[in-house]
């Protein structure tokens, strides 16, 4: 696997803090990395975007940020509302094809969900993953909600003949209450997916090297961790 298209089932729910742990855990096996982040939303000139943050937690990878929209919006709404040129599939394919030439792993954060549209015409991220023939893994959230939009992601991507990676967990409470504890055995039924991995609340607040020490152990061997989620569904069970 040398690109990995990171996709979340909303927004705020963990990706960025994902892709730093997968990079901090490939970074740590000896891997190159790369970032690269399709469209960073919200974030004007001058301030710290969410592949610099991946840059901060995990270590020493190429960052490469696409385009830049002051609103926090959809990219294609950004876009228009800036009078810029949207970031297309095309762009992002072509991008993440340059990075894998030079570095062992790419791992293409996108914005929002899968199916957020970069452009007026319809360009999504599944679309880029499509083209570079990418696996797809998708970040969700651990609570009451999760199993309707994880499992309705899962369905597009297969819809759409993607590899589904599997699923990851971007924020697990430090008490979990009965509906998160439950979703660690029905999520990977519901998607068809393994549950790669679970990141503890809070971890993106780490200092950097106690993220990059304890990010192997949140992740599963199909990421390049230690994650055990059998056991850890087993600790957990209600």
């Amino acid at each position: 696997m040398s690109v990995l298209v990171i996709t979340g089932t909303g927004t705020e729910i963990g990706k960025t803090i994902t892709t730093a742990t997968v990079a901090a855990v490939a970074l740590a096996a000896g891997r190159s990395v790369a970032v690269l982040k399709t469209a960073q939303t919200g974030v004007v000139p001058g301030e710290r975007g969410d592949a610099d943050e991946v840059a901060r937690l995990a270590g020493a990878v190429t960052s490469c940020e696409l385009a830049r929209f002051p609103d926090p919006l959809a990219p294609a709404t950004a876009a228009r509302r800036a009078g810029a040129a949207p970031v297309r599939p095309d762009q992002v394919a072509e991008a993440a094809a340059k990075l894998a030439v030079e570095h062992d792993l790419v791992l293409i954060e996108g914005a929002g969900g899968l199916l957020v549209r970069f452009d007026d015409e319809g360009g999504t991220l599944a679309d880029a993953a499509r083209l570079l023939s990418a696996p797809v893994l998708v970040v969700t959230t651990a609570g009451l909600g999760t199993l309707n939009t994880t499992e309705l992601t899962a369905r597009e991507l297969r819809h759409r003949g993607l590899d589904m990676a599997g699923v990851v967990i971007g924020s697990w409470p430090e008490t979990a209450d009965l509906a998160s504890r439950c979703n660690l055995a029905d999520l990977p039924v519901v998607t068809e997916a393994p549950l790669l991995g679970a990141l503890p609340e809070g971890a993106g607040a780490y200092a950097p090297d106690r993220f990059r020490a304890e990010a192997p152990g949140w992740l599963a061997p199909g990421l390049g961790g230690t994650w055990d989620a059998e056991a850890f569904a087993a600790a957990s069970a209600p």
